[in-house]
This record gives structure tokens, C-alpha cells and sequence, in this order.
């Protein structure tokens, strides 16, 4: 976590040192915001959310089994289906989970 003066030092420190798996920004500034989530190139990007949300069962996509901690999830043969990845956007107001 770091507190930035800017939504481009944010997106710099993301490349920098995100995981590529989820990555949230705390803004009040709506055109900040479209912009991180257009050029922050993670699995589950999220504006003022919790990164606890960041859970295959709250997308509804059912129990995690595996979990892979890049975008790439496939090992071995692959087909099209393999080499695609999803982009999970959650907005929020401040969400927090317990």
C-alpha cells in the first residue's frame, strides 16, 4: 500500500511492484478512477473496495479449488480458451468484508 499524489504514480507503482492478480485504488475522483481501471493490467482491478472481495466464490464463480497468482492459469497444450484471461472491475463506496 502506498499513498500516492497522483493516479499516475499509482499505476507506476503497480507495474513496479503489483501482483497482477488484484489491485485497488481509494479515490473520489471519477476520471481517476476510469483511468486506473483502463491501464492497471491485473486479474481483479477495484475503485474504493476492499481487496478482500477479491474471492472466486464473491464473483460467483463457486469454491476455490486452485489458486494461481497470475493471469496465466493454464500449464502445458493450450488451446484459445487457455490463452484467455478475464478482467474482474468491482466499483465500490467504501465496502469493507469481515
Amino acid at each position: 500500500m502506498r499513498v500516492v499524489g497522483n493516479v499516475n504514480e499509482a499505476i507506476d507503482h503497480i507495474r513496479k511492484y503489483g501482483s497482477l492478480h488484484t489491485e485497488v485504488i481509494v479515490t473520489r475522483d471519477y476520471q481517476n478512477s476510469q483511468q486506473f481501471l483502463r491501464e492497471v493490467n491485473s486479474s481483479v482491478v477495484m475503485v474504493n473496495a476492499s481487496s478482500r472481495f477479491a474471492d472466486g466464490n464473491q464473483f460467483g464463480l463457486g469454491a476455490e479449488i486452485g489458486i494461481s497468482t497470475t493471469k496465466l492459469h493454464s500449464f502445458g497444450p493450450m488451446g484459445l480458451e487457455d490463452l484467455t484471461t478475464r478482467k474482474f472491475i468491482v466499483l465500490g463506496n467504501g465496502q469493507v468484508r469481515s
